[in-house]
This record gives structure tokens, C-alpha cells and sequence, in this order.
């Protein structure tokens, strides 16, 4: 089974841009092994909270301007 596994800041992403991920994500990994693969293809993003992640000593703080807004 093909498993896709993306963190992401949480707030990053709206429920539509999750949704679309899942399906590109899915669709490429059909491109590599066939259609058989769909059913069986899992995809996880996981949202990781501000401050639960840095590079090189700095803890990383979502700005507001890339906070996904609200799908609706």
C-alpha cells in the first residue's frame, strides 16, 4: 500500500487545499503503479503546532499572513 505521510504548520492549509493534496498526491502515485493502487493509497497530513518545529536552532511560529483562510 503507498503511503504519502506531509507535515504541515496547522492553520497552513484550508480543508479544500487538504483535500486537493490527497487527490494530486493520490493521482501520482496511480501515474507509478497503476490504477490497483488508488484503493489502497493512504495519505496523512499531519498539522504540527506553532513552536513544534524549527532548522538550525529557530522555533518556528506561523505568521498570520500564511494562515490559510477559511474555506466557505
Amino acid at each position: 500500500m503507498p503511503f504519502v505521510n506531509i507535515k504541515t504548520p496547522e492553520g497552513a492549509l484550508s480543508r479544500s487545499q487538504k483535500e486537493e493534496i490527497v487527490h494530486r498526491a493520490t493521482d501520482m502515485l496511480v501515474e507509478y503503479f497503476s490504477e490497483a493502487a488508488r484503493p489502497h493509497t493512504m495519505v496523512l497530513i499531519e498539522e504540527v503546532k506553532d513552536g513544534g518545529y524549527g532548522r538550525a536552532d529557530e522555533i518556528f511560529i506561523l505568521p498570520d499572513a500564511y494562515r490559510a483562510k477559511e474555506d466557505g
